[in-house]
């Protein structure tokens, strides 16, 4: 019961890296809302973990505003934020992503950061304290072709996390990353543009340890940077990557 009594938002908790981390931190005692754009998502993994789920579009500030002031009305307080939710374009060369794709992206992928951080920093600070985890990618460290502006968008994502931390740290709210390879989740296909046995192959030669990441894998990582135990750890960009980046 490593985060028992904490509260906890996790957005694209509905799938995914989001769904393993929002079961594994309710297993560990956390009060989780489990917040998404597919409200079905959310519903589902909300009620088969004893938590409250809540339908968010992270790119818009009144849909943030709205989930962290439910957050606050029916959980009491915020403990913990994992920044999640992410999409992609699908691979192609940087200058024929389409504009409203490249949009798309770094307001998922970005402003989405800044609207939590503008919504319940302040609330953290008042708690004098609070753990932030945005979910990046290695794509922002060791960059794959034809994925130029979602490269992009997670390597800024790790530029923020250390910017984040250094401001918040004397307020007692530690911020960090999660760095994952490729994983099984639904965002995959659209990693690699056609889910064939082929393509598969082709991405896992490129992970040393032999697999895509789980949801299981982001949510051990997840459950150790936002628990006590990792009350030094700040503005550490963690690769659970299978030595992708090495």
């Amino acid at each position: 019961m490593r985060l028992e009594g904490k509260r906890a938002i996790v957005t694209g908790g509905g799938s995914g890296f989001g769904e393993g981390i929002a079961r594994r931190f309710a297993a560990e005692g956390a009060q989780v809302m489990v917040a998404d754009i597919n409200a079905e998502g959310a519903e589902r993994v909300a009620a088969s973990c004893g938590g409250i789920a809540c339908r968010v579009d992270v790119a818009d500030g009144d849909s943030v505003a709205e989930m962290v002031a439910r957050a606050v009305a029916e959980m009491g307080r915020v403990d913990i934020l994992v920044n999640n939710a992410g999409i992609t374009h699908l691979p192609a060369p940087m200058e024929d992503v389409s504009e409203a794709d490249f949009d798309r992206v770094f307001a998922v992928n970005c402003k989405s950061v800044y609207l939590t951080a503008r919504a319940l920093v302040g609330h953290m600070k008042e708690l004098g304290a609070g753990a932030i985890l945005n979910v990046a990618s290695t794509a922002g460290v060791s960059p794959r072709p034809r994925l130029n502006w979602y490269n992009a968008s997670k390597g800024w994502m790790n530029t923020a996390t250390k910017a984040m931390a250094i401001e918040l740290a004397p307020s007692g709210v530690r911020v960090n990353a999660l760095n994952p390879v490729a994983g099984d989740t639904p965002l995959l296909t659209s990693f690699m543009g056609e889910d064939t046995p082929e393509m598969r192959a082709k991405f896992l030669s490129t992970i040393p340890i032999g697999r895509f990441s789980t949801p299981e894998d982001l949510a051990n990582a997840a459950l150790f940077l936002c628990s006590d135990e990792a009350s030094m750890v700040t503005g550490v960009c963690m690769e659970v990557d299978g030595g992708r980046c090495i």
